[in-house]
């Protein structure tokens, strides 16, 4: 701003003010008064004044500004006129509360600007980005972004949003560009944004977890899931037993230092030891445990839940790792239990058969006992203040005992036998999260029915109310449906390498961050989201 002052006639004043007045556009959201930013070539700081009363200097305008290009897309953005912002030597980041140090420190290194730390509102400068805290009680992870006058104000309800903020900042000015002049007012629709990666059956190493960590991010994903034990391997280290532990593991310093990096994005890690199946690496080092028929025969990868050395075990576990996931979610698996995929379980497991009647008298089955095996589990892991989710195949029909009402449905498939439609979990009052494998299951090698999803059909064929198949439950159920999880699952490990599967997942998920952002029909084709998906890199 030009420190250079001059005396003006009446008449110049009055031209003046006509000049602003015409280029004037009035307010933006939130009540921040928008006008234009005048300049004129003899009033530049230390310049000379040299006008005449009949060629009053004209005050600058600029265009209406446009929508910033982001993914996923704002879904509010007020025009207005003006430079906008760009990053510059000698602009800095501030914040208003020292909870958003890391997010201030990260954002001020990314656009290669001062972090100055924590200042009060009177502490203004030109090219200032602010982070606050305020707003109520709102959506913690909705947030505003003013620019204006130079700055940026970015501000929300929580840390959370705020950071979304810096991510939005980050895209608009990617490059070398500008965040536009105007107001963005934004918050998602829903509130589980995840990607789930199977380390079990295929290692994946630190660094490229942590990568896609900061992707995840950048995105306004929320939520990474490790499913670290299968019947392949047991990928994370055990101090309480070592002996299950798989050769090519993550050790507990690494699995810290990926949580730590995650809760700096606002990203819930939400581990998973699947059981009373899928244990086979855990049972290899007890064979006495594993399931047995009629003829001795072991089922593949199930555990014996009729010994109590079996729910020892498998709790043992959930009290180790509750302390490494410092996160408040748990996937407890629960599916595809060998023993209840048979024509007659009472006959086919009979040690199981006469478990169940004596835990619940004489009409007591195989499935009560695998039911109550999960409340079980569940009482485990709550008490270390965990919310619970379970596959949709975990929960079984018609039995006596019920399982739960707060246990989450995490629902992937109607092709498992029994599978029940997702209203049924709807109706019931269940909340429910989004894995359809029709469209968002990348399975290695593409086994059986599996294609690789593309992020086309993603973004325009699947909302999050298409929980199954490629039909969407009724619009009353909005609600109970939390979001939605993308799943990496590598059944055959060494179709793709880490750097295929990072590329082959590229699209995939920034579409479906942009359908659980907002499920409405996106503001850009296919083509010209694809295009700004490049451009942003």
């Amino acid at each position: 701003m030009t420190q250079h002052r001059r005396r003006d006639s009446a008449q110049q004043v009055i031209r003046k003010r006509a000049v602003v007045a015409a280029a004037f556009v009035g307010t933006v959201a939130l009540g921040v008064g928008v006008g234009v930013w005048a300049s004129s070539g003899g009033g530049e700081a230390g310049g000379t004044a040299a006008a005449s009363p009949a060629s009053p200097t004209p005050a600058r305008s600029y265009p209406l500004s446009r929508a910033p290009g982001t993914i996923p897309a704002v879904r509010a953005f007020t025009a207005a006129r003006g430079p906008g912002w760009t990053p510059r030597k000698g602009d800095r980041v501030v914040i208003g509360d020292p909870v958003l140090a890391d997010t201030g420190r990260l954002v001020a290194a990314e656009l290669g600007i001062a972090y100055a730390g924590q200042k009060d509102q009177g502490d203004v400068r030109a090219g200032d980005v602010r982070l606050t805290l305020g707003g109520g009680d709102g959506n913690r992870e909705s947030y505003t972004m003013t620019v204006h006058d130079g700055r940026v104000d970015i501000g929300g309800p929580g840390a959370a949003g705020v950071f979304y903020g810096t991510r939005t900042l980050k895209q608009e000015v990617h490059g070398g560009g500008t965040a536009p002049e105007g107001a963005v007012r934004d918050e998602p629709a829903k509130p589980v944004r995840g990607f789930m990666l199977d380390i079990a059956r295929k290692p994946f190493s630190e660094s490229w977890i942590e990568d896609r960590i900061r992707e995840l991010g950048d995105l306004k994903f929320n939520e990474l899931g490790l499913h670290f034990s299968d019947d392949q391997a047991f990928r994370i280290e055990s101090a309480g037993h070592p002996e299950i532990v798989s050769t090519d593991h993550l050790t507990t310093a690494q699995v810290r230092r990926i949580v730590a990096l995650a809760d700096s994005r606002h990203i819930t890690v939400v581990p998973e030891i699947d059981s009373p199946g899928h244990l086979g690496a855990v049972l290899a080092a007890h064979p006495d445990l594993r399931l047995r028929n009629a003829n001795g025969v072991p089922a593949k990868g199930a555990i014996d839940i009729s010994e109590p050395a079996a729910a020892k075990l498998v709790d043992d576990l959930l009290n180790e790792y509750a302390g490494l996931f410092t996160g408040n979610r748990w996937n407890l698996g629960g599916d595809e239990y060998q023993a209840l995929t048979v024509t007659n379980p009472q006959v086919s497991y009979p040690r199981l058969a006469d478990a169940a009647r004596r835990a619940y008298g004489t009409g007591g089955t195989v499935a009560d006992l695998a039911t109550g095996w999960l409340g079980d589990r569940a009482d485990t892991v709550r008490a270390h203040d965990r919310t619970v989710r379970v596959w949709n195949d975990g929960f079984l029909e018609g039995t006596s005992v019920q399982p739960a009402k707060d246990l989450q449905v995490a629902y992937w498939t109607g092709k498992e036998l029994g599978a029940r439609q997702p209203v049924a979990y709807l109706s019931a009052g269940r909340e429910v999260v989004n894995y359809n494998d029709e469209f968002l299951y990348y399975v290695l090698g593409q086994p059986q029915t599996f294609v690789y999803p593309t992020g086309r059909r993603i973004y325009e064929q699947w909302t999050p109310r298409v929980l199954r198949g490629t039909a969407a439950v009724p619009a009353r159920y909005d609600a109970r449906i939390l979001g939605g999880s993308f799943a990496v699952w590598c059944d055959f490990p060494n179709a793709q390498t880490e750097a295929q599967v990072a590329a082959g997942i590229r699209l995939p998920l920034r579409a479906t961050v942009q359908k659980l952002w907002d499920p409405g029909k996106p503001p850009l084709s296919w083509a010209d989201f694809q295009r700004l998906s490049a451009t942003l890199g």
